[in-house]
């Protein structure tokens, strides 16, 4: 394709500077867990549950690894706050195969893509009306 590829630290902080300025409706949220981290490896993230479903108002937190191979392989990704959804196994961790984003990744997906698609997965009927743990009960 002859076309240039940002590094991955450029890229990550493009993410790191969008995700300080916010998402327009502040349904979700990202940064660095250490903002010391000069590797650019661990993030964290936030979901508001939507509105009418199981899980709304309730703040999820998620935790991301971006390992040396991002973007062009997709972060792991963890819930801490304890969440019942099909694609969360029993202690946070998302199953890549269960998110298409992360089943089908591409290099121009981001964290925000991820929690975004995650939040979007809560509308879907399989998880819309799932009972909930505690609110506020973490791994």
């Amino acid at each position: 394709t002859g076309q240039a590829v940002m590094p991955r630290s450029f890229r990550l902080l493009e993410e790191l500077e969008a995700g300080q300025k916010g998402v327009g409706d502040g349904t979700i949220s990202w940064g660095l867990e250490d903002e010391d981290d000069i590797e650019l490896k661990n993030w964290t993230g936030m979901i508001i549950g939507p509105p009418r479903t199981s899980f709304e108002n309730r703040m999820y937190s998620l935790r991301l690894e971006c390992s040396n191979s991002y973007p062009d392989q997709p972060p792991s990704v963890r819930f801490t706050s304890r969440i019942n959804m099909n694609c969360v196994s029993s202690n946070g961790v998302v199953d890549s195969r269960a998110v298409p984003v992360l089943a089908r990744w591409d290099r121009n997906y981001t964290i925000k893509t991820i929690l975004q698609e995650l939040r979007r997965l809560m509308l879907v009927k399989d998880n819309i009306k799932l009972s909930q743990p505690p609110e506020g009960s973490s791994y």
